[in-house]
């Protein structure tokens, strides 16, 4: 449409000078459509393709599969060390004690309780007794332990759940199919991994920051 107005409308200036004609004549042949000028006249938001919206993330985050969506920054993909309570549901901080014994303690200020969580994978962690220096583990058998050297018992799935609470399940050991997760009973002994469940507030632990 816009391309027709201007070689129809070289008609109505005969009376110019045929340089001035010659003018209008190579500028109506150009290529000029309203289609080109819609597109130039789009905001910067609009025409943003998967490569501008990403680059603003560093390029360790970016992935083919993330192109044309919102890419997320996790911490876990940076490695980051928390120091951190385990708070129980049950009203225990779970503790790692110098001879790698795992049970709870209603102690605030019991020095085994104070402990680092580390990200070793995306949503998956490894929690470490700084006093006693053991990790929590649990083996194929379901069993909570401390051990003295980090292995794949070590390797616990750290998830929040819809109360507000985190639940940590081994990542490598299942028993009939069923995630096993750390959990201190009423007294504050570790249960067995077969007899817990994501849904069982046994399993549930708040995170609580330690106050260097």
């Amino acid at each position: 449409m816009c391309k027709w107005i201007l070689t129809n409308g070289a008609s109505a200036f005969s009376h110019l000078p045929c340089c001035c004609l010659l003018l209008l004549f190579v500028v109506s042949s150009l290529p000029v459509t309203c289609h080109d000028l819609g597109q130039d006249m789009l905001s910067p938001e609009a025409t943003n393709s998967s490569s501008s919206s990403s680059s603003s993330f560093p390029s360790s985050f970016s992935s083919p599969s993330s192109a044309g969506r919102h890419v997320r920054s996790y911490n876990h993909l940076q490695g980051d060390v928390r120091k951190r309570k385990l708070y129980s549901y049950n009203k225990y901080f779970l503790k790692i004690e110098k001879n790698g014994k795992v049970s709870g303690t209603k102690k605030e200020n019991c020095p085994f309780s104070i402990l680092e969580i580390t990200s070793v994978e995306i949503g998956v962690v490894a929690v470490k007794s700084i006093k006693s220096n053991y990790y929590l583990a649990m083996n194929k058998k379901g069993k909570v332990y401390g051990s003295k050297e980090f292995n794949s018992d070590c390797k616990l799935k750290e998830r929040i759940e819809e109360n507000g609470y985190n639940t940590y399940a081994s990542l490598n050991w299942k028993h009939n199919g069923r995630q096993m997760f750390v959990a201190l009973n009423g007294r504050g002994a570790t249960k067995r991994g077969q007899k817990t469940r994501r849904k069982n507030t046994s399993a549930h632990f708040l995170p609580m920051v330690v106050m260097s």
